[in-house]
């Protein structure tokens, strides 16, 4: 048994799953991390890269990582929380006037034009637990919602009449829109970690990967991780693929043309990075570790526990989750049956079959990529495929890996 607390036979078993992945052809390639009780335990490159250039995957090779951004975005907010910059519970008026003295629609689903004052302004909080009262979910301002989501995303995902906008021009849009639900009420998926990226900036006067470099990205060793691929590692960028059952993998975004080639007019916090599974790894690890990773705090360990709490009312959890409920290995379960959602997190509230354990979190990107924070384990695991399926919170893979994971423990 490997000190990590691993059998490697058992290891072999999550090998050969991952294996079939790719040789079903459902899969392109696959990297995959796991460490336990800050042990290296076992990684993982499977597959092509590149597959029609039959570019084989390596462990360097760097990933859209999607919502993953999500979680970094609200670690990097919590600096500032830290630093006395900004406060949990206060308005974000001041930095954010497009969002002071909100209107509320009476009904989502109806008028925007049949509204009344929201009874109190949006704060910090508010936005880290996705409950500002607008965002991705049913409504009649859905598709324009949809619309404000940032390239390159919004291109792979083809959303229609997307519009591009730079930051401010942005919020300026966002401005215009109604509340769908008052500040605090409803959590709502994407709209708010594009505006904490927005905040960030206007905080700090730093372009959001500056900040992001100085505070998270090299203090942690995070040295691919970026919200562009320049030329110089473009070779390594992984192609990007659509899957449908029953079909063959249909390539959407390629290194010679990518959509990340150039910096993004708008660097989304919702969704804009990539990186590697190393790079997520060291993230993961510093989380897990209470805000430290080889010698270096980024967070202190009551800032880690404030992220890392379920904040949704027991009203909340009964709300589904936009047309995607599921993420979890029980289909009949909702999204938040057992789960909740921290700050830029999803908590594990309740134990259910072989996976991770209560008070685990993770966020997972729709691309494929996912991870596990598992405290009780010491666990952290990072998966990267580069894929797009049906539902992008849920994969079989993602399961699976989990499953293969969790059964190799030996201790």
């Amino acid at each position: 048994m490997h000190k990590s607390g691993f059998s490697q036979e058992r290891l072999g078993r999550l090998s050969r799953v991952l294996h079939g992945y790719v040789e079903r052809g459902e899969m392109a390639g696959i990297v995959a991390i796991i460490h336990r009780h800050g042990e290296e335990a076992h990684v993982e490159t499977i597959g092509w890269q590149d597959k029609e250039a039959q570019i084989p995957i390596k462990r360097d090779t760097i990933f859209r990582i999607a919502s993953m951004t999500k979680p970094i975005v609200a670690a990097a907010v919590l600096t500032l929380v830290e630093e006395g910059k900004i406060r949990l519970y206060d308005p974000v008026d001041a930095w954010l006037p497009e969002l002071a003295n909100r209107m509320v629609m009476r009904d989502p689903q109806g008028s925007p034009d049949d509204v009344y004052p929201s009874p109190r302004a949006i704060t910090l909080h508010d936005l880290l637990t996705y409950r500002l009262g607008i965002g991705w979910g049913a409504s009649s301002l859905r598709p324009r919602i949809f619309a404000l989501t940032a390239a390159p995303i919004a291109d792979v995902l083809q959303i229609p009449n997307r519009e591009r906008l730079a930051p401010d021009a942005w919020m300026a849009r966002l401005g215009e829109f109604p509340l769908l639900y008052e500040p605090g009420t409803r959590w709502l998926y994407q709209v708010a970690s594009d505006i904490l990226g927005v905040l960030i900036t206007r905080i700090t006067g730093k372009p959001l990967e500056t900040f992001l470099r100085e505070y998270l990205f090299e203090p942690l060793g995070m040295v691919d991780t970026s919200f562009v691929v320049p030329a110089e590692k473009r070779s390594r960028l992984a192609t990007f693929y659509v899957s449908a059952p029953g079909r063959e993998l249909e390539m959407r975004d390629h290194p010679r043309n990518t959509g990340w080639a150039e910096p993004p007019l708008f660097q989304a916090g919702a969704g804009g990075l990539v990186s590697t599974v190393d790079d997520f790894q060291r993230f993961g690890r510093m989380l897990l570790n209470k805000g430290e990773l080889d010698g270096v705090r980024i967070l202190s360990r009551k800032t880690v526990e404030a992220m890392t709490t379920d904040y949704l009312t027991p009203e909340q959890h009964t709300h589904p989750f936009s047309n995607f409920d599921r993420y979890d290995m029980d289909p009949s379960a909702g999204m938040w049956d057992n789960w909740g959602f921290g700050y830029g997190v999803a908590v594990r509230t309740r134990r259910i079959g072989l996976g991770p354990g209560v008070g685990s979190f993770f966020w997972p990107g729709a691309f494929g990529t996912t991870w596990i924070a598992d405290p009780q384990e010491q666990l952290m695991a990072t998966l990267m495929p580069q894929v797009l399926g049906t539902n992008p919170f849920y994969t079989q893979l993602s399961e699976d890996f989990l499953a293969m994971t969790y059964q190799a423990i030996s201790d």
